[in-house]
């Protein structure tokens, strides 16, 4: 199979759809790989290790959307990208398509097979295509919020960790999930005040277990989250139902009775946010404030740390790539029903359940389509 990837093209993305050694797996495998010029430069991969890894270099995107069989991405593909997709394409990638009419409607058009990171299962119901890029964001979501809590920043000048004779700031952690569970781990490292909220009562005993007295639990009613975040310094939203829009646990209302220069950071931003008065930003203007509460709501953090983030993402991305090109779509859908819950598009079609029943499309079960 012929396979590329481009270099990525949102705002602050550093990432690449394909490393040094991941191509060189592909290549061992048969297969041909083509990568974009300097696609790997944010990870300091260079074209001359792809080309030393058997790859073949091209100038530009426009031949790998053109000819190649597969596309392998990190970030949903933005309207000039998808504008080259076509029918009968595999398009293999973070796709988020429930808060996103507008590129669900292109790849609709387009006729593309598209097979999203972020719904693909594991044999215990996890995400593990996933993980990895929430266990980096839930760690990046304290450090975010550490310097937006600094006034400099618009926050209230709290330090996390406070020092000895003054308190530490408080943070609340909404989703005791990966992404939660992550961010409290750096939360308590740095001598925060930490609670946790969740709606699991197996969820909770679990953190509470890891976290024993470093940490509080508390069961996500709605006075128990009222309270807990009109209290914060720093409220993460780490929120997520696999493949749909996020809920908004936090409303403008709210906001009015949270403390002055606090921070929202909204880690569920890819799926809508869980905060009412979230909207999607970049690392080029990761911050704006909203009746005196400071929001950082990017919606790549991990493309910050783009190195670590690129590793961590082809450890669990290479498998499935390297069976999709060995056996093609179908039957690799065929043979992994966690794989399969990777489908969201196919043909005109929308196959993955969440995002019919959001966006409004007639939903087309994967089974129908690989039997």
């Amino acid at each position: 199979m012929l396979i590329g990837s481009p270099k990525e093209i949102k705002n602050h993305e550093y990432r690449v759809g394909l490393t040094p050694e991941s191509a060189k797996e592909l290549v061992m495998q048969g297969h041909e790989v083509w990568i974009e010029t300097e696609a790997g430069c944010g990870i300091d991969a260079t074209d001359e290790q792809y080309v030393a890894a058997g790859a073949k270099i091209v100038d530009g995107p426009d031949a790998i959307f053109a000819e190649c069989e597969m596309v392998v991405k990190v970030k949903e593909p933005q309207a000039v990208e998808r504008k080259k997709l076509r029918e009968g394409q595999i398009l293999y990638t973070y796709l988020h398509l429930a808060p996103d009419p507008e590129q669900t409607k292109d790849l609709v058009d387009s006729g593309v097979t598209a097979i999203a990171y972020e719904t693909v299962t594991g044999p215990r119901g996890q995400l593990p295509l996933l993980k990895p890029m929430s266990q980096v964001a839930g760690r990046m979501s304290v450090q975010a919020g550490a310097t937006a809590l600094e006034k400099a920043h618009g926050g209230r000048g709290v330090l996390l960790g406070g020092v000895p004779g003054v308190m530490p700031g408080k943070v609340v952690v909404i989703g005791g999930g990966v992404v939660g569970f992550n961010a409290a781990q750096m939360a308590v490292g740095l001598g925060a005040d930490v609670t946790i909220l969740d709606r699991d009562p197996e969820v909770l005993e679990k953190v509470g277990t890891h976290f024993e007295a470093r940490a509080s639990t508390r069961f996500s009613n709605a006075a128990n989250l009222h309270d807990a975040v009109c209290n914060a310094d720093l409220v993460i939203g780490a929120v997520l139902i696999p493949g749909a829009a996020a809920p908004k646990l936090v409303t403008r209302d709210m906001l009015k009775d949270m403390q002055k220069g606090a921070v929202l950071v909204d880690v569920a931003i890819d799926q809508g946010g869980c905060f009412e008065t979230s909207k999607p930003t970049t690392h080029a203007d990761p911050t704006y404030v909203v009746d005196d509460i400071v929001h950082y709501c990017v919606a790549n953090m991990p493309g910050a740390v783009a190195r670590t983030s690129t590793y961590a993402l082809n450890n669990v991305t290479l498998p499935h790539a390297l069976r999709i090109a060995r056996m093609g779509w179908k039957d690799a859908l065929a043979a992994d029903p966690h794989l399969a819950e990777g489908l969201n598009v196919h043909k005109g079609e929308v196959t993955y359940e969440a995002v019919a029943s959001e966006l409004g499309y007639d939903y087309r079960p994967v089974a129908e389509l690989t039997r």
